[in-house]
């Protein structure tokens, strides 16, 4: 269980991370650049935390998903980005692929 807590932790910081990237301006403004690469690298950090039990496969997968899925949300509520409907209908497959996983999987160390 407290490998699953490291996982959200660095599917978190990665979203958040993720969030500042506009905000760099391609890396060109310092604040938000040094921000970015301290989330990052502490995602990471949680991640690795995280396989120590989770099989990195599986781990990846749930990173991948939800963090696709809140970057989605984020980039729609924050950055007014619109999504169309094949943008939704893959974004639901993301969502059944993660619960899947967790749900059904052998693998995936719970």
């Amino acid at each position: 269980m407290k490998s699953y807590l490291f996982l959200m932790l660095a599917i978190c910081l990665e979203v958040i991370a993720t969030s500042t990237l506009p905000k760099t301006k391609e890396f060109t403004v310092w604040k938000p650049t040094v921000i970015f690469f301290l989330l990052f690298f502490s995602a990471l950090f949680s991640l690795n935390k995280a396989i120590k039990t989770i099989p990195l496969g599986i781990a990846y997968a749930i990173w991948s998903g939800i963090g696709i899925v809140l970057i989605s949300f984020t980039g729609y509520f924050i950055y007014k980005q619109k999504l169309d409907i094949p943008a939704i209908i893959g974004i639901v497959f993301i969502i059944i692929g993660v619960l899947i996983i967790n749900l059904y999987s052998k693998t995936a160390g719970h």
